[in-house]
């Protein structure tokens, strides 16, 4: 039998049956859109991928934050809102946090204000975020949209993380038994896509097809945090 956690087959959301419209033909209700993965497998490459494709209305990505170390390559209030352990415990003291966990040593959150934003200006609120964060927000935003994200194969991911080269060997051991574990919950989500090897673009289509499927079903998923 094989170990791979990849072994079962994914969801195609572009071979799914399209849904009809809604009765009334109102315009779509802004909806929480959750989108996870291990990490490695690409998130914030799809990200970028999805913002270039320009969608109308514009999507309201969430920056979550954390108290990891900056990257080099990696922009405060842009890629992450970077803050101290005691400023983060100051968000959860006073319920500014949507949700937070710990995480492979470090804590992330999604911040309340920046979904709220979102939902009353009338844009889907796009947030990344790991298997604990996603179940966190699910128990409580029951409508929300869970998109899981995998790479083509366990093996895929394990050179991704190496080849970035951002963690100890330490650091990189323990991302690798997370990814394992993670990858485990795939079927706690709506979808499930694979992220092909250089195909970036097609991941981001899929996830925006998506996207515009659910929002055929009209208001079944608005939501209000």
């Amino acid at each position: 039998m094989s170990a791979d956690p990849l072994e079962q087959p994914a969801v195609d959301p572009v071979a799914a049956e399209p849904v009809p419209m809604s009765g009334d033909g109102d315009a779509a209700s802004p909806m929480l859109v959750i989108i996870s993965g291990p990490s490695g497998v690409g998130k914030d490459t799809i990200i970028e991928a999805l913002q270039k494709r320009g969608h109308r209305p514009a999507y309201h990505y969430v920056v979550t934050c954390t108290t990891r170390s900056r990257r080099p390559n990696e922009v405060d209030g842009v890629s992450y809102n970077f803050v101290s352990p005691p400023g983060f415990a100051a968000l959860r003291e006073a319920a500014e946090l949507l949700e937070a966990n710990e995480v492979h040593g470090n804590w992330y959150g999604t911040p309340r204000a920046g979904v709220r934003e979102a939902l009353a200006g009338g844009q889907h609120a796009i947030l990344k975020i790991d298997v604990q964060g996603a179940r966190v927000v699910k128990g409580c935003v029951p409508e929300a949209l869970l998109i899981f994200v995998v790479p083509p194969s366990f093996d895929t991911l394990v050179e991704h993380l190496k080849a970035r080269r951002t963690e100890s060997a330490e650091q990189l051991e323990l991302r690798q038994r997370n990814a394992a574990i993670e990858l485990a919950h795939r079927d706690d989500y709506d979808y499930v896509v694979v992220n092909e090897e250089g195909r970036v673009d097609l991941t981001a289509q899929k996830i925006e097809e998506i996207i515009e499927q659910e929002e055929r079903h009209g208001s079944r998923r608005a939501v209000s945090v």
